[in-house]
């Protein structure tokens, strides 16, 4: 089925500003048959205490706490009108954010309901100073707070994967998200830093160990184009070596464009169909 398992919208404070009927009526012109719409769920107001590097990164990283009631109202009222045409999900991309398991559970126990699909995604990560930083806001912020694990590629690779771990393995309660967001984000500024390598040995069995996770919990993976579109980046996540495994683990892969825009709906598909990616 044509679909487009990972989308924003007019509320994603670092997006396009522009409006999710848009995008929906551009997946339909492009013959869709599902979109999954997942804003970013809205970060802890305690998560600033932990949080460190470029301010904007954790100002424009979430969907405001107020505007939930209107999101969920506007994304319902486009489901009812265009499910004629489209089957419209209904979720969030919500933030894995050590040490806030809990706050993060009880929002989805209060939101959970009212959802049918969300994604679980890894946007920060414990840096310099033991403070939560960034991973995709801007290469400055990265330098400033990976610069201990930017002396070999595979170490700043093992810091992530094993917060993308932690991840799986938090009890987030019965919404938990049931997809696994773009999981090799770690590599968006991979042409920056030289981190083109292959993963090695230790890494490739940290991340067994998560795929077999999520194999057991009956999760799915973000087969996300939006890093070929990324000038640093130039590859889709999770890349070659984990997609490799997840088609042998039997692991279903969502394609996702990660579109906060109108023109990047559909992004890369025809690429993903024509190597046989999902």
């Amino acid at each position: 089925m044509l679909l487009d398992g990972h989308t924003h919208t007019e509320f994603c404070q670092h997006g396009s500003g522009e409006p999710a009927e848009k995008m929906i009526l551009r997946a339909i012109q492009l013959g869709m048959k599902k979109y999954c719409i997942t804003e970013h769920a809205p970060l802890p107001a305690d998560f600033k205490t932990v949080y460190d590097g470029n301010q904007e990164g954790f100002d424009t990283g979430s969907m405001d706490l107020t505007d939930l009631p209107d999101y969920m109202k506007q994304m319902q009222r486009l489901q009812k009108k265009y499910q004629s045409e489209l089957e419209i999900s209904i979720g969030f991309e919500v933030d894995y954010l050590e040490g806030f398991e809990d706050w993060t559970k009880d929002f989805l126990d209060e939101y959970g309901p009212q959802t049918q699909e969300s994604i679980l995604s890894v946007h920060f990560m414990q840096g310099k100073g033991q403070k939560q930083w960034c991973i995709d806001f801007d290469t400055d912020t990265y330098q400033e707070g990976f610069a201990q694990f930017l002396d070999d590629p595979q170490h700043v690779f093992k810091q992530y994967y094993e917060t993308v771990k932690k991840s799986v393995e938090a009890d987030l309660g019965q919404y938990r998200p049931q997809r696994i967001g773009h999981m090799s984000l770690v590599r968006k500024f991979q042409d920056y830093f030289g981190l083109t390598e292959d993963y090695d040995a230790q890494n490739m069995q940290l991340i067994t160990e998560i795929l077999q996770n999520v194999k057991q919990q009956r999760r799915e993976l973000d087969l996300n184009v939006s890093g070929l579109y990324k000038p640093l980046c130039n590859d889709f996540y999770p890349g070659k070596q984990i997609v490799e495994l997840a088609r042998k683990l039997e692991i279903p892969m969502i394609y996702g464009s990660d579109a906060h825009d109108i023109r990047s709906v559909g992004h890369g598909q025809h690429l993903v169909e024509s190597m046989d990616l999902a």
